[in-house]
């Protein structure tokens, strides 16, 4: 499949282009709504937040989701907050601001029209939370209080202690539950997608897996959105929930839709560190503790033996607040992470394994009494001493980088609609908003403006402007429909096949997998760990195809459903390197060694502004490169510092 890339941003200026897209939208009146089905994929902030208000305004939805409840997204996991440029400390935020330091923050890889959008939408989504009941902290004269994240010098982020995700996701579900109520929302719980469905160019359904009894489905609809999160699980150790995966996006993928800036993975810094072999996901400690935290190592060796606490101030090293005098402890996670790999790769790490550092309250807790600190972080801190037996009151955290959150996903234009007509991708799903680094309090934020103030707007457009070729009714006996479900009865058969003379177990190859992204594709990249990478992959691909053991269980069956995603995750990791093997620049949380100054990204303006879209070629093959160039009429590309 060949395909042009079209922005689809309006003209005009940056402030007003949202208004002018909804000015001149084509509608659907109230009588043809009902006469449309729109499939959601994922119930998380985006998905439930759009399942909800796309039934609201009279469509007829039909929501799928892995789990057993759509309240099991992975958004719940969020703990730190959601940005929104409220103002509300009056400390010099605005619209623009939070502009700004998105573009900043993701190191100019972003189209502007989109991150604006997103700052705008942003005062809306905390209006629309409230209205709902989100428990969100409030000051002591009852508004809504504050706290700052990084890469911004406002507090801009709104929290519920460390339950923001869960708190905005029962908010979300709340909506989404009373739609269903009404009927205009149909849930399918433990449902995998395996397959998208083109119908004579049009994006026209789904095919799924049901988890529990392995029965494949035909859903048919006039619209798609895929809102199934991110890839980070690629690593096989990450802040992902163990159920998440990149199958849905992935078949999207090979169906024809362009996958933006794949290399753009971000490494979150402040997690509890691996202990073991035996771990199969990490434990994230909210980046709200970078507030009051400080993050240091001992200066001397020979002091990593000692108690922290025995280690006097002069032989501290606050390397962040020492190396970044402007942002401290808060500058954005991409710095944060190299930094403390830095410290470590000199070895000044501390603990057991060398690879971690201290995040030390002892200074707020000084300052403002412990009473202050555990009302703030209190569910936090449970949670570090629930999970390393050590009370973080007492002594420091230790925390090491770990992968988090990915910024690229299916290339989307303007609308977030993707390469295929008719299939929209929204959240982490897609690569729109966070160019190369994603700011923390951000993916909140996206996924809702996503859900409940773009997709209303843009889906509306996309069926008003093709109402004729929709109106007519494609059925589930189509043979598109027929033709896509044999390949995913096939692929399984094939699977289940060559399971039977393999002997080693998909998590086995997953687990090698994930070590080859981490050591060759993790924080720092160059060009001839990047090769060495892509010829590990190949061969694990190889043992994939040729030495898996599976048993031929084709109801609940967990192995098999590894196996599937791990599939998907062998050629997405091939996509990863050689996206970062292309673009031979620094930015944001792709880091080449070959490309710094001064130990920072180095970026290559004059020819990396783009980014970058995958077109798939086949199994095995090399994809091709696609560029959508970025113009920045408004904020001009500096040289990204936090000093």
């Amino acid at each position: 499949m060949s395909f042009e890339l079209k922005s689809g941003v309006p003209e005009g200026p940056l402030a007003q282009k949202w208004d002018k897209y909804k000015a001149d939208m084509k509608l659907v009146n109230p009588a043809n709504k009902r006469k449309y089905t729109v499939i959601v994929v994922g119930t998380g902030l985006a998905g439930g937040s759009a399942a909800a208000s796309l039934a609201e305004l009279g469509y007829n939805v039909k929501s799928f989701c892995i789990h057993d409840s759509a309240r099991r997204a992975h958004s719940i996991a969020a703990q730190g907050g959601i940005n929104a440029a409220k103002a509300y400390p009056n400390d010099g935020d605005s619209v623009w601001r939070l502009f700004y330091d998105t573009i900043k923050g993701g190191d100019y890889r972003s189209r502007e029209a989109n991150v604006y959008r997103l700052a705008q939408n942003s005062t809306s989504i905390i209006d629309q939370c409230v209205s709902q009941g989100v428990p969100f902290a409030r000051e002591y004269s009852g508004e809504l209080a504050n706290r700052s994240f990084g890469g911004a010098q406002v507090s801009r982020t709104f929290y519920a202690r460390g339950q923001t995700g869960q708190q905005l996701l029962l908010g979300a579900y709340s909506q989404l539950m009373k739609e269903v109520d009404k009927g205009k929302v149909q849930l399918f719980p433990y449902h995998e997608l395996l397959d998208v469905v083109m119908v004579d160019g049009k994006c026209r359904g789904i095919i799924t897996r049901e988890i529990n009894t392995g029965k494949v489905e035909r859903h048919a609809a006039d619209v798609v959105i895929m809102a199934t999160g991110g890839y980070g699980r690629v690593y096989y150790l990450s802040t992902n929930a163990m159920n998440a995966n990149a199958t849905a996006i992935w078949r999207a993928h090979r169906r024809g839709a362009a996958f933006g800036n794949p290399c753009y993975v971000q490494i979150h810094p402040t997690c509890i560190p691996v202990s073991g072999t035996h771990q199969a996901k990490l434990t994230l400690m909210s980046e709200s503790l970078r507030n009051d935290g400080r993050v240091w190592v001992p200066k001397k060796k020979e002091d990593l033996a000692k108690a922290p606490s025995t280690i006097p101030e002069e032989d501290r090293d606050y390397f962040l607040e020492r190396k970044y005098p402007s942002f401290g402890n808060l500058v954005p996670r991409d710095v944060a992470s190299r930094n403390a790999k830095d410290v470590c790769d000199e070895g000044r790490g501390v603990g057991a394994s060398g690879r971690a550092v201290y995040l030390d309250f002892s200074a707020a807790i000084k300052r403002d009494g412990e009473s202050v600190v555990r009302e703030k972080y209190g569910n936090l801190f449970d949670m570090y001493h629930e999970i390393t037996a050590e009370n973080p009151y007492k002594s420091p955290m230790r925390i090491y980088p770990a992968v988090h959150y990915t910024m690229g996903g299916l290339w989307v234009d303007y609308s977030l609609q993707t390469t295929l007509p008719g299939l929209f991708a929204a959240g982490e799903a897609n690569f729109s908003d966070h160019g190369a680094n994603r700011l923390g309090a951000s993916a909140l934020m996206q996924g809702l403006s996503d859900g409940y103030f773009i997709l209303p707007y843009t889906i509306t457009n996309y069926l008003g402007t093709h109402a004729t070729e929709l109106l007519k009714k494609v059925e589930t006996s189509h043979p598109a429909f027929e033709q896509a479900e044999k390949q995913v009865r096939d692929e399984i058969a094939r699977l289940i096949a060559n399971g039977k003379k393999g002997k080693r177990t998909p998590n086995e190859i997953f687990k090698e997998l994930g070590l080859v992204t981490w050591d060759y594709v993790g924080m720092a990249r160059d060009d001839k760990g990047l090769k060495i990478a892509i010829e590990k992959i190949a061969k694990l691909q190889h043992e994939y195809d040729n030495n898996m053991l599976l048993n031929d269980d084709q109801h609940l069956n967990t192995a098999l459903q590894t196996a599937q995603r791990l599939g998907d995750y062998l050629e997405l990791a091939r996509l990863i390197a050689q996206d970062a093997l292309h673009r031979t620049e620094s930015c944001g949380g792709h880091f080449r060694v070959e490309s710094q100054q001064d130990g920072e990204a180095k970026r290559d303006d004059e020819h990396f502004a783009y980014a970058a879209a995958w077109e798939y070629k086949g199994k095995g093959q090399d994809a091709i490169l696609h560029k959508e160039q970025l113009v920045f009429e408004n904020v001009k590309p500096s040289t990204r510092s936090y000093k």
